[in-house]
């Protein structure tokens, strides 16, 4: 029999009629936090771009009690489509959950070798998405929303070779987690971040890692092991729960030791 204590606590990590959108939700890391939030209670809207997810990623994203997941193409980084979602976002009432998921290495370049356009696209990609979502979608949220962000290790790091305009993207979203924190607490409104460390199974160390840096970076790890994208998350809905309303400004190293913060 669980005393009333460890059933509050289990009761407050259920997210039963809330209503979360997540960014990238349609693979990886993203599609990882939608099931999570969704096994949770949570309905779902995600977007996608590239990555469309088929009906059986689709009926993953169902809640407990059937209630059907919206997928919406839409390109993050223009200002009418992010409208857009906002307007699709609406019609079905609040929001409870923003996660920020969204986001992309780009390409690998030194800095002397890159073209000014490309370290634009990579903040744009990265961080100007995220200020659009969250300026566009911000008058939906209830008290007592969440908003979270999937940064990086590459943020703190500097991340490997050729990253370095990537690592400026993520670290620039830790700045933007603590400022907005700290606006939206008056309202009750959580803000905190996840900066995952190497993390398999997702196209962007599918695409930019080599065998070998995956390897040597796995070898490296403390607790033995890399991460899944059901370690993040994890993570990610505790910061989407009740229990975690006291908890703001955060960045949460997801990164089985790699770094400490």
């Amino acid at each position: 029999m669980t005393n009333s204590l460890e059933h509050d606590r289990t009761a407050t990590l259920e997210l039963s009629g809330r209503t979360a959108l997540v960014t990238g939700g349609g693979v990886g890391i993203g599609a990882a936090i939608a099931e999570e939030l969704a096994r949770r209670g949570a309905r779902i809207f995600i977007t996608y771009r590239s990555h469309e997810p088929d009906a059986i990623a689709l009926a993953r994203l169902r809640t407990p009690e059937g209630q059907e997941a919206t997928a919406l193409r839409v390109d993050l980084t223009v200002e009418d489509e992010v409208q857009r979602l906002h307007d699709s976002v609406a019609a079905a009432g609040r929001l409870d959950i923003l996660v920020h998921n969204a986001g992309g290495l780009v390409q690998r370049s030194a800095i002397v070798d890159m073209p000014y356009e490309l370290f634009r696209r990579v903040q744009v990609l990265n961080v100007d998405s995220v200020f659009l979502v969250t300026h566009h979608l911000l008058p939906l949220m209830s008290e007592g929303g969440r908003i979270v962000t999937v940064a990086s290790l590459a943020g703190r790091s500097g991340g490997h070779a050729g990253a370095t305009a990537y690592a400026t993207a993520k670290a620039g979203l830790f700045g933007f987690t603590r400022g907005l924190a700290g606006e939206l607490a008056p309202a009750g409104i959580t803000v905190n971040a996840v900066a995952p460390g190497f993390i398999e199974a997702t196209p962007f160390h599918d695409t930019f890692t080599t065998a070998a840096s995956k390897r040597d970076t796995v070898n490296a790890i403390p607790v033995g092991r890399a991460g899944s994208p059901a370690d993040v998350a994890s993570a990610v809905a505790w910061l989407s729960s009740p229990s975690s309303s006291f908890t703001t400004g955060v960045v949460l190293d997801v990164n089985g030791g790699q770094h400490f913060s």
